[in-house]
């Protein structure tokens, strides 16, 4: 019995016109087992999980549920079979409560009536059993990134799966968030579910999986027992050469000044003080990493610098020229980058060609534009490089932004911005969602961009990152710069406590 298949994929196929996403994949997923799926950013992970859960039909193959051939065409489908996923990006309405997103489209009813209370009693019983705490009355746009998860995750239970996919479950979570997650994943596994973990973060796999299937460029590779793998051969398993998870770079030479910010005070739409007399400087030749816990006022500070936010008070100059709530494009147009963290919302037009999302910083001025009209000629070539340059991988520069994968967006938005060779690089969570061979490409790119005389922010929730890039790391606590440390003479601990708002002793 603890061998039974729950989900077998045989030979699954899915072609998007010539691009072949899916090639003859096999996956098998036991009860009761966590099995991850490992591979790299449009290796075609996402797409044999939207064929198991109805979003997309294979082209050819099987996939049998419970030991039966299954035609899953629709995700109401796959949700009668019991099969669930919790979605990279969350399917959730803001402005309805936790409860309400839970049940839609699956509503209880007395006669004509919603029977909300049922509903919610529930749902507290699924919280209760799989470790879930949420609270149903609150409105989803008021909770945290990590409690919308589990919003996301009860909405599968409550529509009775048993079979969970996870697709990139932790990109957006902090670090604490990612244990809990961890602990409620075995949970649910004691309770008789199986999951499918889609990942590219090897210590996690380590941490929860069973079984590893590989895919490499739309093949399976190789299904292992993790037993004692490394992650230096889970990493070579997943991108087929071997990696390096540190980056090589020669002390930084810092010259002068590039972004100056003096006691900056910036208020949040409800009014409130998120940047609190900040002060910070990054210098011509150096990375600083600005690390801390999601909501201790990252996301204000640079849209304060780059001019999306209001600041209430105090300055920012580069180059010692104020710049201070100038429009977004005169600030670009000082010469300054910006990776935001928000890649959908802020970095791309998802509705855009790739090659149009690369031109949007500089579409206005030659070569892209003659007299005031557009030359596409220009704007595609220039893409189909920078395509190349960056390992962007998708069907080509002609396809819409939102059609690559999660990865490659990024990757797309970060060669828009190297590209236009900035004095001063802005780069918040540069490699969410990256897998290992493209994080170290781009380290590579972020620590060439200092080399080159560069001022680079790095804003990020991964330690080893800021660890790995910085020159200098500045903690943030509550709005204001809590410690300034070295990567040679810090460690995570210590990082952790000015994340806290403790102190370290000199």
């Amino acid at each position: 019995m603890a061998n039974e298949n729950v989900i077998q994929m045989i030979d699954v196929t899915k072609r998007f016109g010539d691009f072949v996403a899916n090639d003859k994949i096999n996956l098998e997923l036991r009860k009761g087992e966590i099995h991850a799926l490992l591979g790299e950013n449009g290796a075609g992970k996402s797409t044999l999980m939207n064929i198991l859960s109805g979003l997309l039909e294979p082209t050819e193959g099987e996939v049998h549920v419970n030991g039966k051939l299954e035609n899953i065409d629709s995700p109401s489908k796959a949700a009668n079979l019991g099969i669930g996923m919790v979605h990279q990006h969350f399917m959730l309405v803001d402005a309805f409560t936790v409860a309400e997103n839970i049940i839609l489209g699956n509503e209880i009813t007395k006669g004509i009536n919603l029977d909300l209370k049922s509903a919610k009693k529930k749902i507290l019983e699924l919280s209760e059993r799989y470790g879930l705490s949420v609270e149903p009355d609150a409105l989803v746009r008021d909770i945290s990134v990590g409690q919308q998860q589990r919003v996301e995750i009860l909405k599968t239970l409550y529509r009775g799966a048993d079979i969970l996919i996870f697709d990139e479950p932790t990109a957006v979570l902090t670090p604490a968030e990612i244990t809990e997650l961890m602990q409620i994943m075995r949970n649910l596994i004691k309770e008789g579910k199986s999951i499918i973990l889609i990942t590219h973060k090897l210590d996690e796999i380590r941490a929860v999986a069973d079984r590893i299937t590989v895919i490499r460029r739309g093949k399976s590779i190789d299904t292992v027992e993790l037993g004692d793998k490394s992650n230096q051969e889970l990493a070579e398993l997943m991108v087929g050469r071997s990696v390096s998870f540190v980056t090589e770079k020669s002390a930084a030479s810092p010259k002068e000044v590039v972004l100056d910010i003096k006691a900056l005070n910036v208020k949040e739409s409800r009014g409130s003080l998120k940047v609190k007399g900040l002060s910070l400087d990054v210098r011509a030749g150096e990375i600083v990493g600005l690390a801390g816990i999601d909501g201790n006022g990252q996301t204000e500070l640079i849209k304060a610098i780059t001019g999306l936010m209001k600041v209430e008070s105090g300055s920012i100059k580069i180059r010692q020229k104020e710049i201070t709530n100038h429009r977004p494009r005169k600030i670009t147009e000082e010469s300054v980058g910006h990776v935001p963290e928000d890649r959908h919302r802020d970095g791309l037009v998802l509705e855009m060609t790739v090659a149009e999302n690369i031109a949007l910083q500089t579409y206005y001025k030659a070569p892209m534009s003659n007299y005031g009209f557009l030359d596409y000629n220009k704007i595609n070539s220039h893409a189909r490089e920078l395509m190349q340059e960056f390992d962007v991988r998708g069907a080509g520069e002609w396809v819409s932004a939102a059609s690559l994968s999660g990865g490659n967006q990024q990757k797309a938005i970060i060669a828009r911005e190297i590209d236009r060779n900035p004095d001063l690089l802005i780069v918040a969570q540069p490699t969410r969602g990256l897998d290992v061979g493209a994080i170290e490409y781009i380290h590579k790119r972020l620590i060439q961009a200092r080399d080159e005389g560069k001022a680079v922010l790095v804003v990020s929730f991964e330690l080893d990152e800021i660890l790995n890039v910085s020159d200098r790391i500045a903690v943030i606590h509550d709005g204001q710069i809590q410690g300034i440390v070295t990567p040679e003479t810090t460690t995570k601990q210590e990082l952790g406590i000015l994340m806290v708002g403790g102190k370290i002793n000199e």
